[in-house]
């Protein structure tokens, strides 16, 4: 993370006005309250001041290897601390290509990478426990595991652990918003051994459909494929499921290709809903032209052994469907052990766990949360707005000059990013057009009323981020530099660290900032949304996919060999094994 020249300019300002100390306005503090350049003592930092310099290493435990875990040890430079990491899996996968894995494109030993490979090419130590964490004590600063693979073993081992530092990063469960059957008889797509079990049900599926003596009517349903969901992972999923089966499978079963049917239910009015509606419309037309029958409004109520029932949206009517394989594929849930962690915090009425701007849980200092397993509780604009009209009334008129408004508004923009998206949405330049309902002489002032107007509708742009890889990489990277910043202003103090007691962080609070999507849609075609709303449909951006997902693997042993597996498809196909 680059040196902040905003706080070099207040540091410099400090020196030349005293009188700014008292009078600049700027962001809020984790906790909630307005924070301002004054001579108010504030003893909080982002990272503990003990967990600097010399001395015993302060302890950071990392809970998880997914996207977050692996991008904050793979960013975190700095030796000030002893770091241990636990999880129950011992590599890291690349999950955005496991829809390809189900289908035999490419294979699942070519998205992932050991842990181990990863830590020990670190310039430190790090000790690494494949375990699972089932308990959080932040009282006494302790973890409780269990090993999992003492299961195979003859028992089960569990150990405690504790922290100076924890760094939660646990990801999510599939949601099943409690529907029963869903645990016991449909297939879900979160980890490398969903994708595998899925691919060996396809090939069971098509191996007892050709068996003799099965029914007509057995066969059908057989050969009936449920994908629920019309989101991302959904929709890839029915592409690849569609492009396996007429491009190859329906070669080596001849005999049942004609019974193949794949429904798609999406309880919303249309698939995608979180795509541009362009990207919307082609992939329903396309999947319509494909034979993938897209059913939306369309809510599973029951899964059964053979069976999924489904209620429509409108009529409110039942219908049942038989079904050979279902996949499960309908959002993020929370983990039972971070349910119990909220409880302990008094976060047990919210649905998942809230951390503030630089990621820190709310209420423990020392313990943070990426990921899929929390949402930043972004501050609202008008909780403040009094404080920060007061603040930047410096001769306190009760009205806010041209230049102190335009300086409040930069500080507002830094500080609370909605204001950022409305300004880009309504393509306002620093509210200039209130100057046209402003008060004074000059009617170049704006009394707090008018400021109040301004920003009475900035808050309703504030949207949680969404769960996805990118947003989880991008967390985890901006903690590990933190964590490395620790050590550097040590070193070489900069901005606030010259004036400690003024109540500002170090760092600048976590801004995610997003890099577009893609939505494979099969035959050799995706959709692509970008930045600029940038919309790309076809041929040409399936190659934009290959090229930015081979980029973005996390080493160049998996880049080798994924990139091997799909020119192995182009020349062979796809494998049709179980194995």
């Amino acid at each position: 993370m680059r040196g902040f020249t905003f706080y070099e300019r207040i540091s410099k300002a400090f020196h030349d006005n005293p009188v700014v100390s008292k009078l600049l306005v700027i962001s809020s503090v984790s906790g909630g309250g307005l924070l301002a350049f004054s001579d108010a003592n504030q003893s909080q930092t982002l990272i503990s001041e003990s967990a600097q310099g010399g001395g015993k290493k302060k302890k950071v435990v990392v809970l998880g290897t997914g996207w977050a875990g692996i991008s904050f040890l793979k960013n975190l430079k700095c030796t000030s601390y002893d770091v241990h990491v636990v999880s129950p899996r011992n590599y890291f996968a690349f999950t955005p290509l496991l829809p390809s894995v189900t289908n035999g494109t490419v294979e699942a030993r070519s998205i992932v990478e050991p842990i181990r490979n990863f830590v020990r090419k670190k310039p430190f130590k790090v000790d690494f426990k494949e375990a699972e964490c089932y308990k959080i004590d932040p009282v006494n600063k302790k973890i409780h595991c269990r090993s999992n693979s003492a299961k195979n073993l003859g028992g089960t081992e569990e150990f405690t652990m504790d922290y100076d530092l924890l760094v939660v990063a646990m990801g999510a469960s599939s949601n099943t918003f409690n529907t029963p059957g869903v645990l016991e008889y449909a297939h879900f797509l979160k980890e490398v051994e969903d994708a595998q079990r899925i691919r060996r049900s396809i090939i069971d599926c098509y191996e007892r459909a050709n068996l003799p003596d099965i029914s007509e009517e057995e066969k059908k349903r057989i050969m009936h494929f449920v994908v629920v969901g019309g989101g991302p992972t959904g929709v890839e999923y029915a592409a690849e499921l569609h492009d396996f089966a007429f491009e190859d499978l329906a070669r080596l079963y001849p005999s049942v290709k004609d019974y193949l049917k794949i429904t798609l239910l999406e309880a919303g009015d249309h698939i995608l809903n979180m795509f541009d509606a362009r990207i919307t419309e082609f992939a329903t037309e396309k999947f319509n032209r494909d034979g993938i029958d897209v059913k939306t409004g369309s809510m599973v109520v029951k899964v059964n052994e053979k069976d999924i029932s489904t209620k429509d949206g409108k009529t409110g009517q039942t219908v049942s469907l038989p079904y050979g394989m279902v996949l499960w594929s309908t959002g993020i849930a929370t983990r039972p052990v971070i349910k119990e962690f909220m409880k302990q915090i008094g976060q047990g009425n919210r649905r998942v766990l809230a951390t503030d701007e630089w990621l820190r849980v709310e209420g423990c200092d020392t313990i943070y949360a990426l990921g899929d397993c929390a949402t930043i509780n972004q501050r609202s604009v008008m909780e403040d707005i009094a404080a920060i009209f007061s603040k930047a009334d410096k001769n306190n008129t009760g009205f806010l000059n041209l230049q102190d408004f335009k300086e409040v508004v930069d500080h507002i923009c830094e500080r609370y990013p909605q204001v950022n998206l409305y300004l880009q949405k309504n393509k306002l330049k620093k509210f200039e057009n209130l100057l046209d309902d402003s008060q004074g002489d000059n009617k170049k002032q704006i009394d707090i009323e008018t400021f109040k107007k301004a920003l009475s509708e900035v808050d309703k742009q504030m949207k949680n981020l969404p769960a996805t890889a990118q947003v989880a990489a991008q967390q985890g990277e901006y903690l590990a530099n933190c964590f490395n910043r620790t050590e550097e202003c040590e070193k070489n103090p900069e901005g606030p660290l010259r004036f400690r007691g003024t109540g500002r962080h170090r760092f600048h609070p976590f801004r995610y900032k997003h890099l577009g999507q893609f939505a494979p849609l099969g035959g050799e075609q995706t959709a692509a949304q970008l930045p600029g709303d940038w919309v790309s449909i076809g041929h040409s951006t399936q190659w934009l996919w290959y090229s930015v997902y081979a980029s973005k693997l996390v080493s160049g042993r998996t880049r080798v060999l994924v990139i091997s597996d799909w020119f192995r498809r182009f020349v062979f196909g796809r494998d049709s094994s179980k194995i």
